[in-house]
Protein backbone atom coordinates (compact mmCIF):
# COMPACT_ATOMS: atom_id res chain seq x y z
CA UNK A 1 0.00 0.00 0.00
CA UNK A 2 1.07 3.31 -0.92
CA UNK A 3 1.47 5.51 2.43
CA UNK A 4 0.09 9.31 2.41
CA UNK A 5 4.07 9.81 3.12
CA UNK A 6 5.50 8.60 -0.05
CA UNK A 7 2.96 10.85 -2.14
CA UNK A 8 4.18 13.64 -0.26
CA UNK A 9 7.40 13.80 -1.25
CA UNK A 10 6.57 14.94 -4.90
CA UNK A 11 6.13 17.93 -2.80
CA UNK A 12 9.14 18.80 -1.97
CA UNK A 13 11.42 19.11 -5.44
CA UNK A 14 15.05 19.62 -5.20
CA UNK A 15 15.89 22.86 -6.49
CA UNK A 16 17.91 26.05 -5.69
CA UNK A 17 16.21 29.04 -4.54
CA UNK A 18 16.34 31.73 -6.04
CA UNK A 19 16.41 33.22 -9.86
CA UNK A 20 14.39 30.86 -12.20
CA UNK A 21 14.30 30.90 -15.93
CA UNK A 22 10.91 31.60 -17.29
CA UNK A 23 9.14 31.17 -20.12
CA UNK A 24 8.26 34.61 -21.79
CA UNK A 25 7.50 34.64 -25.89
CA UNK A 26 3.86 37.06 -26.12
CA UNK A 27 1.67 39.48 -24.27
CA UNK A 28 -0.16 36.21 -22.91
CA UNK A 29 2.58 35.57 -20.25
CA UNK A 30 1.43 39.03 -18.56
CA UNK A 31 -2.64 38.18 -18.31
CA UNK A 32 -2.33 36.23 -15.04
CA UNK A 33 -2.56 38.84 -12.65
CA UNK A 34 -2.37 38.59 -8.52
CA UNK A 35 -5.78 38.93 -7.13
CA UNK A 36 -5.03 41.72 -4.65
CA UNK A 37 -1.42 41.43 -2.65
CA UNK A 38 0.91 38.17 -3.40
CA UNK A 39 1.09 36.13 0.34
CA UNK A 40 -1.78 37.59 1.50
CA UNK A 41 -2.02 34.86 4.14
CA UNK A 42 -1.13 35.68 7.81
CA UNK A 43 1.70 33.06 8.13
CA UNK A 44 1.96 29.82 6.28
CA UNK A 45 -1.30 28.19 4.65
CA UNK A 46 -1.89 24.81 4.13
CA UNK A 47 -4.73 22.58 2.33
CA UNK A 48 -5.84 26.06 0.88
CA UNK A 49 -9.34 25.51 -0.91
CA UNK A 50 -10.81 28.62 -2.86
CA UNK A 51 -14.69 28.78 -3.93
CA UNK A 52 -16.37 32.19 -4.78
CA UNK A 53 -19.28 33.14 -2.97
CA UNK A 54 -23.09 34.81 -4.62
CA UNK A 55 -21.32 38.00 -5.15
CA UNK A 56 -18.56 36.63 -7.37
CA UNK A 57 -15.75 37.42 -4.69
CA UNK A 58 -13.02 34.92 -4.46
CA UNK A 59 -12.53 33.40 -0.82
CA UNK A 60 -10.28 31.10 0.30
CA UNK A 61 -10.08 28.50 3.10
CA UNK A 62 -6.94 27.49 4.30
CA UNK A 63 -5.04 26.03 7.79
CA UNK A 64 -3.33 28.86 8.97
CA UNK A 65 -0.01 27.99 10.74
CA UNK A 66 0.00 31.78 12.37
CA UNK A 67 -3.42 30.60 14.41
CA UNK A 68 -2.84 27.23 15.51
CA UNK A 69 -2.89 25.09 12.29
CA UNK A 70 -6.41 25.91 12.73
CA UNK A 71 -9.29 27.01 9.71
CA UNK A 72 -9.45 30.77 8.60
CA UNK A 73 -11.32 31.71 5.56
CA UNK A 74 -10.46 35.20 3.77
CA UNK A 75 -12.39 37.00 1.45
CA UNK A 76 -11.52 39.53 -1.59
CA UNK A 77 -13.26 43.05 -1.24
CA UNK A 78 -12.53 44.48 -4.73
CA UNK A 79 -8.96 45.65 -3.36
CA UNK A 80 -7.75 43.75 -0.09
CA UNK A 81 -8.22 40.20 1.44
CA UNK A 82 -9.94 40.45 4.69
CA UNK A 83 -10.60 37.69 7.09
CA UNK A 84 -14.27 36.41 7.38
CA UNK A 85 -15.24 36.22 11.10
CA UNK A 86 -12.07 35.53 13.43
CA UNK A 87 -8.82 34.24 12.10
CA UNK A 88 -8.34 30.15 13.34
CA UNK A 89 -12.08 29.87 14.28
CA UNK A 90 -12.25 26.23 15.36
CA UNK A 91 -10.95 24.39 18.32
CA UNK A 92 -7.83 22.48 17.59
CA UNK A 93 -5.55 21.81 14.31
CA UNK A 94 -7.21 20.38 10.78
CA UNK A 95 -6.88 18.75 7.65
CA UNK A 96 -8.38 18.55 4.81
CA UNK A 97 -10.17 21.52 4.13
CA UNK A 98 -12.85 22.11 1.92
CA UNK A 99 -14.71 24.85 1.51
CA UNK A 100 -18.19 25.58 -0.60
CA UNK A 101 -21.05 28.48 -0.02
CA UNK A 102 -24.23 27.28 0.86
CA UNK A 103 -27.68 28.58 -1.51
CA UNK A 104 -28.20 31.51 1.20
CA UNK A 105 -24.93 32.70 0.32
CA UNK A 106 -23.12 31.87 3.77
CA UNK A 107 -19.75 29.87 3.68
CA UNK A 108 -19.00 26.14 4.54
CA UNK A 109 -15.98 24.89 5.71
CA UNK A 110 -15.76 20.59 5.94
CA UNK A 111 -12.37 19.21 7.80
CA UNK A 112 -10.67 16.79 9.99
CA UNK A 113 -11.30 17.94 13.24
CA UNK A 114 -8.22 17.44 15.64
CA UNK A 115 -9.93 18.28 18.52
CA UNK A 116 -12.65 15.57 18.04
CA UNK A 117 -10.55 12.26 17.54
CA UNK A 118 -9.89 13.23 13.59
CA UNK A 119 -13.46 12.95 13.03
CA UNK A 120 -14.78 15.11 10.55
CA UNK A 121 -16.73 18.78 11.09
CA UNK A 122 -18.21 21.12 9.49
CA UNK A 123 -18.87 24.68 10.25
CA UNK A 124 -20.26 27.72 8.84
CA UNK A 125 -20.49 31.67 9.22
CA UNK A 126 -24.00 32.99 10.08
CA UNK A 127 -22.71 36.47 9.51
CA UNK A 128 -21.30 37.04 13.03
CA UNK A 129 -19.62 33.98 13.98
CA UNK A 130 -18.55 30.73 13.00
CA UNK A 131 -20.98 27.82 14.18
CA UNK A 132 -20.88 24.23 13.87
CA UNK A 133 -23.26 22.36 10.87
CA UNK A 134 -24.87 19.52 13.42
CA UNK A 135 -22.66 17.74 15.80
CA UNK A 136 -18.84 18.65 16.33
CA UNK A 137 -16.76 15.40 15.30
CA UNK A 138 -19.93 13.82 13.13
CA UNK A 139 -18.28 11.16 11.42
CA UNK A 140 -17.96 7.59 13.15
CA UNK A 141 -14.43 6.85 11.80
CA UNK A 142 -12.05 9.26 11.04
CA UNK A 143 -12.27 11.40 8.19
CA UNK A 144 -9.71 12.01 5.62
CA UNK A 145 -9.90 13.26 2.49
CA UNK A 146 -13.00 15.44 3.45
CA UNK A 147 -15.14 16.99 0.64
CA UNK A 148 -18.03 19.42 0.89
CA UNK A 149 -20.74 20.15 -2.46
CA UNK A 150 -23.79 21.30 -1.56
CA UNK A 151 -27.36 19.43 -3.30
CA UNK A 152 -29.61 21.03 -5.76
CA UNK A 153 -31.96 21.84 -3.12
CA UNK A 154 -29.46 23.12 -0.87
CA UNK A 155 -28.31 20.39 1.52
CA UNK A 156 -24.96 20.21 2.61
CA UNK A 157 -22.98 17.37 2.01
CA UNK A 158 -19.46 15.27 3.62
CA UNK A 159 -17.22 12.52 1.66
CA UNK A 160 -14.26 11.40 3.37
CA UNK A 161 -12.04 8.43 3.52
CA UNK A 162 -8.31 7.19 4.04
CA UNK A 163 -5.69 5.25 4.42
CA UNK A 164 -6.54 3.90 7.97
CA UNK A 165 -8.44 0.75 8.74
CA UNK A 166 -12.15 0.24 7.95
CA UNK A 167 -11.65 4.10 6.83
CA UNK A 168 -13.40 3.09 3.12
CA UNK A 169 -15.18 5.85 1.03
CA UNK A 170 -18.68 6.82 2.94
CA UNK A 171 -20.61 10.35 2.17
CA UNK A 172 -22.93 11.87 4.75
CA UNK A 173 -25.67 14.40 4.60
CA UNK A 174 -27.19 17.33 6.95
CA UNK A 175 -30.67 16.82 7.09
CA UNK A 176 -31.34 19.98 8.83
CA UNK A 177 -30.83 18.56 12.85
CA UNK A 178 -28.44 16.20 12.06
CA UNK A 179 -25.84 13.91 10.00
CA UNK A 180 -27.14 11.19 8.56
CA UNK A 181 -25.81 8.69 6.26
CA UNK A 182 -26.28 8.73 1.98
CA UNK A 183 -26.68 5.25 1.15
CA UNK A 184 -24.20 2.64 2.93
CA UNK A 185 -21.69 3.07 5.62
CA UNK A 186 -17.76 2.58 4.10
CA UNK A 187 -19.22 1.59 0.47
CA UNK A 188 -16.14 1.28 -1.42
CA UNK A 189 -14.33 -1.85 -2.37
CA UNK A 190 -11.25 -0.30 0.06
CA UNK A 191 -10.32 2.44 1.29
CA UNK A 192 -11.21 5.87 -0.17
CA UNK A 193 -8.46 8.84 -0.51
CA UNK A 194 -8.22 11.64 -2.60
CA UNK A 195 -11.79 12.06 -2.17
CA UNK A 196 -13.57 14.63 -4.58
CA UNK A 197 -17.68 14.73 -4.25
CA UNK A 198 -19.80 16.78 -6.95
CA UNK A 199 -23.03 16.66 -8.34
CA UNK A 200 -24.57 16.11 -11.80
CA UNK A 201 -27.06 18.67 -13.00
CA UNK A 202 -30.05 16.31 -12.14
CA UNK A 203 -28.92 16.20 -8.50
CA UNK A 204 -27.12 13.13 -8.36
CA UNK A 205 -24.04 12.81 -5.91
CA UNK A 206 -21.34 11.69 -7.16
CA UNK A 207 -17.70 10.99 -5.91
CA UNK A 208 -13.74 10.20 -7.18
CA UNK A 209 -11.57 9.10 -5.28
CA UNK A 210 -8.17 6.66 -5.54
CA UNK A 211 -9.60 2.82 -5.10
CA UNK A 212 -7.46 0.72 -2.14
CA UNK A 213 -9.55 -2.04 -3.18
CA UNK A 214 -8.59 -1.70 -6.97
CA UNK A 215 -4.95 -1.17 -6.82
CA UNK A 216 -5.14 2.03 -5.73
CA UNK A 217 -6.59 3.02 -9.23
CA UNK A 218 -9.15 5.65 -9.75
CA UNK A 219 -13.05 4.84 -9.23
CA UNK A 220 -16.22 6.81 -9.35
CA UNK A 221 -19.30 5.87 -7.91
CA UNK A 222 -22.92 8.01 -7.70
CA UNK A 223 -25.94 7.34 -5.34
CA UNK A 224 -28.96 6.20 -7.48
CA UNK A 225 -31.19 6.95 -4.41
CA UNK A 226 -31.09 3.89 -2.81
CA UNK A 227 -27.26 2.27 -3.26
CA UNK A 228 -24.07 3.59 -4.25
CA UNK A 229 -22.70 1.68 -7.75
CA UNK A 230 -20.25 2.19 -9.69
CA UNK A 231 -20.15 4.62 -12.79
CA UNK A 232 -18.02 2.16 -15.84
CA UNK A 233 -15.49 0.03 -14.12
CA UNK A 234 -14.06 0.45 -10.87
CA UNK A 235 -10.76 1.24 -11.40
CA UNK A 236 -10.45 2.52 -14.87
CA UNK A 237 -7.26 4.41 -14.88
CA UNK A 238 -3.87 2.68 -16.23
CA UNK A 239 -1.90 2.74 -12.90
CA UNK A 240 -2.19 4.48 -9.52
CA UNK A 241 -3.88 7.51 -9.21
CA UNK A 242 -3.20 10.23 -6.81
CA UNK A 243 -4.80 14.15 -6.44
CA UNK A 244 -8.41 12.51 -8.01
CA UNK A 245 -10.65 15.72 -8.94
CA UNK A 246 -13.69 15.17 -10.22
CA UNK A 247 -16.42 17.83 -12.06
CA UNK A 248 -19.60 17.94 -14.81
CA UNK A 249 -19.85 19.75 -17.65
CA UNK A 250 -22.78 21.64 -18.13
CA UNK A 251 -24.44 18.93 -19.93
CA UNK A 252 -23.85 16.48 -17.48
CA UNK A 253 -20.55 14.39 -18.63
CA UNK A 254 -18.57 13.37 -15.82
CA UNK A 255 -14.67 14.30 -15.84
CA UNK A 256 -11.83 12.91 -13.55
CA UNK A 257 -8.47 14.06 -13.62
CA UNK A 258 -4.98 12.51 -11.57
CA UNK A 259 -1.69 12.71 -11.17
CA UNK A 260 -1.12 9.34 -13.60
CA UNK A 261 1.59 6.79 -12.14
CA UNK A 262 1.17 4.59 -15.09
CA UNK A 263 2.44 7.64 -17.49
CA UNK A 264 5.77 9.28 -15.26
CA UNK A 265 3.26 11.17 -13.02
CA UNK A 266 1.70 13.31 -15.65
CA UNK A 267 -1.63 14.68 -15.29
CA UNK A 268 -4.35 12.97 -17.49
CA UNK A 269 -7.87 13.98 -17.75
CA UNK A 270 -11.08 10.96 -18.26
CA UNK A 271 -14.81 11.39 -19.17
CA UNK A 272 -17.59 9.29 -18.97
CA UNK A 273 -18.98 8.70 -22.46
CA UNK A 274 -22.19 6.83 -21.04
CA UNK A 275 -20.35 3.36 -21.41
CA UNK A 276 -16.30 3.74 -20.90
CA UNK A 277 -14.17 6.36 -19.60
CA UNK A 278 -11.69 7.14 -21.94
CA UNK A 279 -9.17 9.55 -22.38
CA UNK A 280 -10.07 13.37 -22.67
CA UNK A 281 -7.92 14.51 -25.92
CA UNK A 282 -7.36 10.81 -26.67
CA UNK A 283 -3.89 10.29 -24.89
CA UNK A 284 -3.08 9.73 -21.40
CA UNK A 285 -0.41 12.45 -19.71
CA UNK A 286 -1.80 15.50 -21.00
CA UNK A 287 0.85 17.09 -19.39
CA UNK A 288 5.14 17.87 -20.30
CA UNK A 289 6.34 16.56 -17.14
CA UNK A 290 4.99 15.77 -13.92
CA UNK A 291 2.17 17.33 -12.66
CA UNK A 292 1.40 17.60 -8.61
CA UNK A 293 -1.97 18.67 -7.59
CA UNK A 294 -3.52 18.46 -10.62
CA UNK A 295 -7.01 20.62 -9.93
CA UNK A 296 -9.88 19.92 -12.04
CA UNK A 297 -12.84 22.82 -12.90
CA UNK A 298 -14.80 23.38 -16.17
CA UNK A 299 -15.62 26.35 -17.09
CA UNK A 300 -19.18 27.98 -17.75
CA UNK A 301 -18.63 27.23 -21.16
CA UNK A 302 -18.03 23.81 -21.00
CA UNK A 303 -14.10 23.62 -21.27
CA UNK A 304 -12.17 21.30 -18.82
CA UNK A 305 -9.54 23.28 -17.87
CA UNK A 306 -6.46 21.92 -15.46
CA UNK A 307 -4.15 23.83 -12.86
CA UNK A 308 -1.00 22.14 -11.53
CA UNK A 309 2.44 22.41 -10.06
CA UNK A 310 4.64 21.95 -13.21
CA UNK A 311 7.57 19.84 -12.78
CA UNK A 312 8.66 20.84 -16.80
CA UNK A 313 8.63 24.93 -15.71
CA UNK A 314 10.64 25.09 -12.65
CA UNK A 315 7.59 23.50 -10.26
CA UNK A 316 5.45 26.77 -10.95
CA UNK A 317 1.81 27.22 -11.60
CA UNK A 318 0.67 26.09 -14.79
CA UNK A 319 -2.71 25.77 -16.25
CA UNK A 320 -3.99 23.88 -19.49
CA UNK A 321 -7.42 23.71 -21.10
CA UNK A 322 -8.76 21.15 -23.74
CA UNK A 323 -9.67 23.56 -26.62
CA UNK A 324 -11.86 21.08 -28.75
CA UNK A 325 -8.63 19.10 -30.23
CA UNK A 326 -5.73 19.85 -28.37
CA UNK A 327 -4.68 20.31 -24.27
CA UNK A 328 -2.72 23.82 -24.93
CA UNK A 329 -1.50 26.13 -21.89
CA UNK A 330 -3.89 29.09 -20.64
CA UNK A 331 -1.23 32.10 -21.05
CA UNK A 332 2.48 30.60 -20.48
CA UNK A 333 3.36 27.27 -18.74
CA UNK A 334 4.93 28.26 -15.17
CA UNK A 335 3.53 31.81 -14.72
CA UNK A 336 3.63 32.05 -10.93
CA UNK A 337 6.48 34.19 -9.93
CA UNK A 338 7.85 31.36 -7.68
CA UNK A 339 7.70 27.43 -7.25
CA UNK A 340 4.48 26.72 -5.58
CA UNK A 341 2.45 23.76 -3.78
CA UNK A 342 -1.10 22.68 -3.68
CA UNK A 343 -2.79 24.70 -6.39
CA UNK A 344 -6.41 24.74 -6.08
CA UNK A 345 -8.63 25.99 -9.52
CA UNK A 346 -12.13 27.95 -9.40
CA UNK A 347 -14.21 29.66 -11.67
CA UNK A 348 -15.49 33.17 -11.83
CA UNK A 349 -19.00 33.80 -12.45
CA UNK A 350 -17.77 35.84 -15.39
CA UNK A 351 -15.89 32.88 -16.31
CA UNK A 352 -12.33 33.78 -15.12
CA UNK A 353 -9.73 30.88 -13.74
CA UNK A 354 -8.70 32.11 -10.65
CA UNK A 355 -5.74 29.34 -9.17
CA UNK A 356 -4.54 29.65 -5.58
CA UNK A 357 -1.56 27.80 -3.82
CA UNK A 358 1.12 28.84 -1.61
CA UNK A 359 4.76 29.96 -2.08
CA UNK A 360 7.56 27.77 -0.10
CA UNK A 361 9.97 30.50 -0.96
CA UNK A 362 7.52 32.93 0.76
CA UNK A 363 7.28 31.42 4.19
CA UNK A 364 4.22 29.29 2.91
CA UNK A 365 1.97 31.61 2.52
CA UNK A 366 -1.20 31.96 -0.13
CA UNK A 367 -1.60 33.39 -2.97
CA UNK A 368 -4.23 33.56 -6.10
CA UNK A 369 -3.80 34.82 -9.05
CA UNK A 370 -6.34 35.30 -12.09
CA UNK A 371 -6.58 34.59 -16.14
CA UNK A 372 -7.46 38.26 -17.68
CA UNK A 373 -8.29 37.42 -21.13
CA UNK A 374 -7.32 40.32 -23.88
CA UNK A 375 -10.52 39.41 -25.99
CA UNK A 376 -12.68 39.88 -22.44
CA UNK A 377 -12.86 43.50 -23.98
CA UNK A 378 -11.80 47.11 -22.63
CA UNK A 379 -15.10 47.94 -21.00
CA UNK A 380 -14.75 45.27 -18.00
CA UNK A 381 -13.67 46.94 -14.71
CA UNK A 382 -9.71 47.17 -14.36
CA UNK A 383 -7.52 45.97 -11.32
CA UNK A 384 -8.32 47.83 -8.43
CA UNK A 385 -6.06 50.85 -8.18
CA UNK A 386 -5.15 50.79 -11.77
CA UNK A 387 -6.96 53.33 -13.36
CA UNK A 388 -6.86 54.35 -16.93
CA UNK A 389 -8.40 57.24 -18.57
CA UNK A 390 -9.53 58.38 -21.31
CA UNK A 391 -10.22 55.05 -22.52
CA UNK A 392 -10.46 54.56 -25.53
CA UNK A 393 -7.55 57.29 -25.40
CA UNK A 394 -6.64 59.43 -28.87
CA UNK A 395 -3.49 61.70 -27.73
CA UNK A 396 -2.85 61.24 -23.99
CA UNK A 397 -3.85 58.42 -21.26
CA UNK A 398 -3.49 59.25 -18.34
CA UNK A 399 -2.71 56.51 -15.57
CA UNK A 400 -3.24 56.87 -12.25
CA UNK A 401 -1.99 55.43 -9.39
CA UNK A 402 -2.98 56.84 -6.45
CA UNK A 403 -4.51 53.64 -4.73
CA UNK A 404 -2.08 51.45 -5.61
CA UNK A 405 0.35 49.73 -3.04
CA UNK A 406 3.67 50.03 -2.93
CA UNK A 407 6.64 52.98 -3.50
CA UNK A 408 7.90 52.03 -6.91
CA UNK A 409 5.39 51.13 -9.95
CA UNK A 410 7.29 49.67 -12.98
CA UNK A 411 4.32 50.41 -15.95
CA UNK A 412 4.84 48.49 -19.92
CA UNK A 413 3.05 48.63 -22.24
CA UNK A 414 2.39 45.92 -24.93
CA UNK A 415 0.70 45.60 -28.08
CA UNK A 416 -1.19 42.37 -28.45
CA UNK A 417 2.20 41.22 -30.33
CA UNK A 418 3.87 41.13 -27.70
CA UNK A 419 6.12 44.24 -28.90
CA UNK A 420 7.05 46.23 -25.44
CA UNK A 421 6.28 49.95 -26.56
CA UNK A 422 6.76 52.22 -23.45
CA UNK A 423 8.64 51.10 -19.96
CA UNK A 424 9.06 53.78 -16.94
CA UNK A 425 10.04 53.44 -13.53
CA UNK A 426 8.10 56.04 -11.19
CA UNK A 427 7.37 57.16 -7.25
CA UNK A 428 4.84 59.38 -8.83
CA UNK A 429 0.93 58.71 -7.95
CA UNK A 430 -0.04 59.92 -11.20
CA UNK A 431 2.03 59.40 -15.76
CA UNK A 432 0.98 60.71 -18.60
CA UNK A 433 1.49 58.69 -21.70
CA UNK A 434 1.70 60.00 -25.17
CA UNK A 435 -0.43 57.36 -27.15
CA UNK A 436 -1.17 59.83 -30.08
CA UNK A 437 1.28 57.82 -33.01
CA UNK A 438 0.26 54.24 -31.36
CA UNK A 439 -1.99 52.31 -34.20
CA UNK A 440 -5.23 52.18 -33.56
CA UNK A 441 -6.02 48.66 -31.32
CA UNK A 442 -6.03 47.56 -27.98
CA UNK A 443 -2.82 47.93 -25.53
CA UNK A 444 -1.89 45.79 -22.74
CA UNK A 445 -0.52 47.84 -19.35
CA UNK A 446 1.38 46.02 -16.94
CA UNK A 447 2.22 47.56 -13.31
CA UNK A 448 4.15 45.59 -11.38
CA UNK A 449 5.73 47.12 -7.52
CA UNK A 450 6.67 45.27 -4.60
CA UNK A 451 3.94 44.16 -3.84
CA UNK A 452 1.18 43.56 -6.47
CA UNK A 453 0.96 42.51 -10.39
CA UNK A 454 -1.33 43.57 -12.15
CA UNK A 455 -2.90 44.63 -16.00
CA UNK A 456 -5.04 46.68 -17.64
CA UNK A 457 -6.19 47.39 -21.33
CA UNK A 458 -7.06 50.49 -23.01
CA UNK A 459 -8.22 50.98 -26.98
CA UNK A 460 -6.56 53.51 -29.15
CA UNK A 461 -9.09 55.09 -31.66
Amino acid sequence: MKTLLYILTFFIPVVVCGQLNRYESSPLDYLWVNVGNACFSPGRCYWPSLAFNSSGQPCLAFRDHENGRKVTVMQFDGTNWLTIGPAGFNEGPTDYISLAFGPSGEPYVAFLDSAYSLKASVMKFDNTNWVYVGSRGFSDIHANYTSLAFSPSGEPYVAFGGHCAYNNTTVMRFDGTSWVYVGAVAFSAGSGLFMSLAFDPTGQPYVAYQDAGNLFKSTVMKFDGTNWVNVGSPGFSAGEAYWTCLDFTPSGEPYVSYMDQANSYKASVMKFDGTNWVYVGGTPGVTEGQAVNPSLAISPSGEPYLAFVDYAHTYNASVMKFDGTSWVYVGSPGFSPEYVQYTTLAFSPSGNPHVAYYEPNNFSKASVMKYDDVNAGINEPQEPGLNLYPNPATNYLTIDLKKVPGIVKNIEVYNLTGEKIFEIQSREDRINIDVEKYPAGIYIVRLRTESSNQIGKFCKN
